[in-house]
């Protein structure tokens, strides 16, 4: 199913204004690993990532849910 321009246009509108990008850099093989472990723990790579910033920074505390991307398919 294609997606319209205006559509397109929509979703980068709401992602620039509900979310901060950044770039990383990691050495080659290790995002294979990343899509690994996420993949076993039912999380796409993005929430897998965020999980463990969270989990670094705020000790074990529990997750709070992801909210949902309503982004490409």
């Amino acid at each position: 199913m294609a997606v319209s321009k205006a559509q397109q246009k929509a979703v980068t509108k709401y992602v620039k204004n509900r979310y901060d990008r950044f770039g990383l850099t990691m050495q080659k093989g290790k995002l294979d690993e990343i899509k690994s472990a996420a993949a076993a723990a039912g999380e796409s790579v993005n929430a897998y990532i965020n999980g463990a910033i969270d989990d670094r920074m705020c000790g074990n505390a529990p997750r709070r849910p992801q909210e949902p991307f309503q982004g490409r398919g």
